[in-house]
């Protein structure tokens, strides 16, 4: 692969064994884009590719509808998002995405998980300019020169097209996330993404010293195991 990037589901394995932990994010996050942009997932593409993914991640049925069902009500928590920046073991480059009700506490929660791993948290903007907010979808095939006619006939500006073993890898602005799903839809019909996210994409990588990856993995279990972390992005090549 040319460019890295991390799957959700292999990073919540590797992280975590307790399924009730990843069922309760999901459930945070369906809840949230529920509420602000409508409940019907054809009229909400949030919330419509949330749900995919979650069902892709063998979320059960029941946890999906329970967080729609709870934002149809109306009141509950409010949650909001919190983005937080800074350097891990290795002088990695890290973003934590949060959803919180509770942004003193999760600050400091974060904070934590910082100062307990040796590393440093940063300002807002201080590592996201050397990430590139993407959209990412991987699906098996390898025409990769019918992929990339679809997406430009459909004026999806896409930043890298990569074929290997079987698979293709597209990589767009995050504005475009919709715009290239449909567009790969419409030019292959019904396609299996092994892969339909938007994510943070380190432009450089920074190795991780075997002497620095037990800080690393301790790190990244902390924030893991933080009820308000929904994703964690980082630079580092393990």
């Amino acid at each position: 692969m040319g460019r890295a990037y991390q799957n959700r589901k292999e990073s919540m394995a590797k992280t975590s064994d307790n399924k009730a932990k990843v069922y309760s994010k999901y459930g945070r996050e369906i809840y949230v884009c529920a509420k602000a942009g409508g409940l019907d997932p054809d009229g909400n593409l949030a919330l419509r590719g949330l749900i995919e993914r979650a069902k892709k991640d063998q979320v059960p049925s029941h946890v999906i509808d329970k967080a729609i069902d709870k934002a149809k009500g109306g009141g509950g928590e409010d949650f909001s998002p919190a983005r937080y920046e800074g350097f891990g073991p290795g002088n990695c480059m890290v973003i934590v995405d949060c959803l919180t009700d509770n942004p003193n506490r999760t600050f400091g929660d974060v904070r934590n998980c910082f100062t307990k791993t040796k590393c440093k948290i940063g300002t807002s903007g201080s590592v996201a300019h050397m990430f590139d907010h993407s959209a990412i979808l991987v699906f098996k095939g390898d025409d990769e020169e019918a992929a990339l006619e679809a997406l430009m006939m459909a004026d999806v500006d896409v930043t890298d097209i990569e074929s290997e073993e079987g698979t293709i890898s597209v990589f767009a602005p995050h504005t475009d996330y919709f715009k290239a799903k449909t567009a790969l839809t419409d030019a292959f019909g019904e396609i299996d993404f092994e892969v339909a996210e938007i994510q943070f994409i380190p432009q450089n990588t920074a190795p991780v010293s075997e002497e620095d990856l037990p800080m690393f993995e301790k790190f990244i279990n902390m924030l893991n195991d933080l009820d308000d972390v929904q994703n964690i992005y980082h630079s580092a090549e393990i």
